[in-house]
Parts: structure tokens; C-alpha cells; sequence
């Protein structure tokens, strides 16, 4: 296998990265294709993909904000999204099926903390299920307990990674 690029999202991206989305997430919880694009052309600083062979295998994304309390689904859609907010909040980290195990959903991570950790922002905020809390918390995350999101019908926990400033 080839070494799998990870880089900044560019337009062109758009049906690579909808193929990852709907391929990791149910349905009811699946962004949209157009918000999908809304990210990619709102935000493309946060937002990364892992590349092989001209093929995308994984994506994160994610916005700004002021806000500690993810449970506000407007900011999925980038309402409220500020670029000098002081954190960054991760909507999606997602790797096709195949390509999971590898390191890739790391090696996005890592990338999205540096660029972080680049503009200055003090925390990484993000929501996922009860099951995924030790491998987030592996890559230095913090339980914040229980979110009030109730995004596609599921129960999610709130992470939060402290950056050093």
C-alpha cells in the first residue's frame, strides 16, 4: 500500500469526501452532501483528508467557536462558526471501512490538533458515542460527560482536548 497523504480539503474533494461520510455514519446522523460543501468552502482550514492513490479514505472537519457546549446543531451547519473563536470543534472524523486500523483516523487527528494548536486555539471540542471515549481519550482527550445533543436520535458524550498555549 502506498503512504496515505494527509492534506488540506480542496473543492474538487466534495464526492470523496460524501462517499466517507455516508459510508461511516447512519443516515440519521450522515451530514448532507451540501453541508458538506458548506464546510469545505466555508472552512477548509479545518477541514482535512487523507488521500491514497487519488482516492479519499478519510476526512475531518470541523469549525470556531466561543462555545463549550456542543449541543447546538446550527453549528453543524456553520451558524455560529467564528474564525477567531477559541476553540475548535470536530463535527467528523470518519475513514472508509477498508482503510480503518491503519492509523489514518491518527494521523487526521494529529493534523487537525497541530493546525490548531498553529491559530492559537485553546481547546478541541467534540461529541461522539459511549463507545468511542477510550480511543479519543488515547489521543489525549478529556471526558466532559454527557452532551445534551441529541443528533440523529443518539446518546453522545462531549470530549475536550486542552491545547498549551
Amino acid at each position: 500500500m502506498n503512504e496515505v497523504l494527509i492534506r488540506r480539503v480542496q473543492p474538487k474533494d466534495l464526492g470523496g469526501c460524501y462517499l466517507v461520510e455516508t459510508a461511516c455514519w447512519p443516515p440519521e446522523e450522515a451530514a448532507a452532501r451540501e453541508t458538506i460543501q458548506l464546510r469545505i468552502n466555508a472552512f477548509p482550514d479545518g477541514f482535512f483528508v487523507a488521500e491514497l492513490d487519488g482516492r479519499i479514505v478519510g476526512m475531518v472537519n470541523g469549525a470556531c467557536t466561543d462555545r463549550e457546549d456542543l449541543s447546538d446543531e446550527e453549528l453543524k451547519q456553520l451558524i455560529g462558526h467564528d474564525v477567531n473563536g477559541r476553540n475548535m470543534v470536530i463535527f467528523a472524523l470518519a475513514v472508509l471501512p477498508e482503510f480503518q486500523g491503519r492509523g489514518v483516523a491518527r494521523r487526521l487527528m494529529l493534523r487537525f490538533i497541530w493546525e490548531a494548536g498553529q491559530k492559537g486555539k485553546q481547546k478541541i471540542l467534540l461529541i461522539c458515542k459511549d463507545y468511542l471515549i477510550p480511543y479519543y481519550e488515547k489521543q489525549g482527550f478529556v471526558h466532559a460527560g454527557l452532551s445534551r445533543s441529541t443528533h440523529g436520535g443518539a446518546e453522545w458524550h462531549q470530549m475536550s482536548l486542552s491545547l498549551a498555549s
